[in-house]
């Protein structure tokens, strides 16, 4: 995941992101850190469900706490993004080959949540855009850094990350919990939340959303809290 140190861009085993590495899972359910996953390439049955036809939206998870991670600290929140110069970003750090490969699919202008992760409240606090598509991560060729991947060769990066920007703050926080609320609801008796995938692939840092489940979660924010 991106890092508070001022880095523009272009100037979720588990998924270690961007902002962030390897983590167990949380308690929570649902929810799982954004930093490190080292799967390998294979392919999975959520990323044959969501891989191919994208829709134009994401859910982007960073942790918003204090972590020490190779003795960087990779705390990045939304209130981070928001300070970076021109409130833009890169989102480094996701060693996961399904995640990589939903960050390699973004395209210009397309919007993200931004996902508060492993923390005490986790759940969506606002909105991003991609500002600039993907393009190999720094990151891994740099051995001081959490994400360094020996494995990876400048000549063909195994890494991407995308340029994000700052758009807005959610109006209310959208938690977890509430979130898990509508989900299970929704399958049981139908409803846009019933495949989100932030509980069928809730490992993975970087996750596709369908126009429905990004419409309807958008709603909540003019509705109390269930």
């Amino acid at each position: 995941m991106p890092r508070p140190k001022k880095r523009l861009a272009g100037a979720s085993g588990q998924d270690k992101k961007g902002p962030a590495g390897k983590r167990a899972k949380t308690k929570n359910s649902g929810e799982a850190s954004t930093k490190v996953e080292n799967s390998g390439p294979q392919k999975t049955s959520g990323l044959k469900k969501c891989g191919a036809n994208l829709s134009s939206y994401w859910l982007m998870k960073s942790e918003p706490e204090s972590r020490l991670e190779k003795g960087i600290d990779v705390k990045f929140s939304i209130e981070d993004l928001k300070a970076q110069p021109k409130q833009t970003t890169c989102w480094d750090g996701v060693r996961n080959y399904q995640a990589r490969n939903f960050l390699r699919a973004m395209k210009l202008e397309e919007e993200a949540f931004f996902y508060h992760s492993n923390c005490k409240e986790p759940g969506i606090a606002g909105l991003m855009k991609i500002v600039k598509e993907a393009y190999p991560d720094t990151t891994q060729f740099e051995k001081s850094s959490p994400y360094y991947d020996p494995s990876s060769k400048k000549d063909n990066p195994k890494w991407s990350m995308v340029d994000v920007q700052f758009v807005r703050m959610m109006k209310r926080f959208i938690s977890l919990a509430e979130l898990k609320t509508h989900h299970q609801a929704h399958k049981a008796a139908g409803g846009p939340l019933k495949n989100m995938a932030l509980f069928t692939l809730q490992r993975l840092s970087v996750q596709p959303l369908t126009q429905e489940e990004f419409d309807f979660i958008l709603s909540l924010e003019e509705k109390e809290p269930s």
